[in-house]
């Protein structure tokens, strides 16, 4: 069985060529750099984890799909300076390089269009990804047009990636509203959350226990091991867990595309992961 699904989603992703001309991923970014800890007794630098974006980006653009950054009011994402260090890119150093050399060159990364824009265009979006890092906990968190995206995403059944503290973005729609509730969903796991606050940042950010969140609001949270390379897809939402988790990801949030574009075809899709 564990063949037959794995043949499947291989067949899904190889027929994405056919469907992904002129089709567009909104990639939402955070655009904060600086995160209080201790009650505001300590900064530290941070933003957008680089593999976390880089490679879900490198992803859906092999696969054909052309891709918009959006931030809030347009600025420039900057990249957590943790997420440099080589212990996230065991075994592909060489993409670690391009990615870099991407963030610093790329027009389209470095012409990001504000949050208001990617509401005026929404329906030319087939997806959305939104990557992890600190940054967004203190900026999407708190941004009134986060809700409006997610929900719109949601409403018209389109992939819906969350990367690693992505996922607390349900969060800022109320209950009564969220289209998520009763989900399966993944996020950074509380072991892992206590080991980057106890050893990496050695501080406690505002925003945190996004685990206990989750359950509380009604999604049925899981998680694999800490570090693992784990992801979840329930219908069109995609949630993953780390900067390890890229892979996974990767493979869920193509499948969804697939099953995405065969639907608005009106041809009906190969089969479930």
């Amino acid at each position: 069985m564990k063949r037959l699904n794995l043949l499947i989603i291989v067949a899904m992703i190889t027929n994405l060529s056919l469907y992904s001309q002129n089709k567009k991923i909104l990639f939402v970014l955070s655009a904060a750099n600086t995160l209080e800890l201790n009650k505001g007794q300590k900064l530290r630098q941070t933003g957008v984890f680089l593999n976390e974006f880089y490679l879900a980006y490198k992803s859906v653009t092999e696969n054909g799909f052309t891709v918009e950054f959006a931030t809030p009011n347009g600025v420039v994402a900057t990249i957590d300076e943790e997420s440099i260090n080589d212990k996230y890119w065991k075994e592909i150093f060489e993409i670690k390089s391009k990615a870099i050399e991407f963030v610093k060159k790329d027009y389209s990364f470095n012409n990001p269009i504000t949050l208001e824009n990617a509401i005026e265009n929404k329906a030319d979006y087939i997806g959305i990804i939104i990557p992890g890092g600190q940054g967004l906990m203190i900026d999407l968190i708190v941004d009134k047009n986060i809700p409006i995206l997610l929900e719109h995403f949601a409403r018209e059944n389109k992939p819906t990636g969350l990367i690693c503290h992505a996922p607390s973005l349900i969060l800022t729609i109320p209950k009564k509203e969220n289209p998520y509730i009763g989900y399966k969903v993944n996020a950074v796991s509380p072991m892992e959350e206590f080991v980057i606050e106890k050893f990496i940042m050695k501080g406690k950010p505002k925003n945190r226990k996004i685990a206990k969140q989750l359950r509380k609001l009604g999604l049925k949270y899981k998680s694999g091991l800490p570090k693992a390379n784990f992801a979840i897809k329930d219908r069109n939402l995609i949630t993953s867990q780390n900067p390890f988790s890229s892979s996974s990801f990767n493979t869920l949030f193509l499948v969804a595309l697939t099953g995405y574009l065969e639907t608005i075809k009106g041809i009906e899709p190969q089969g479930k992961p």
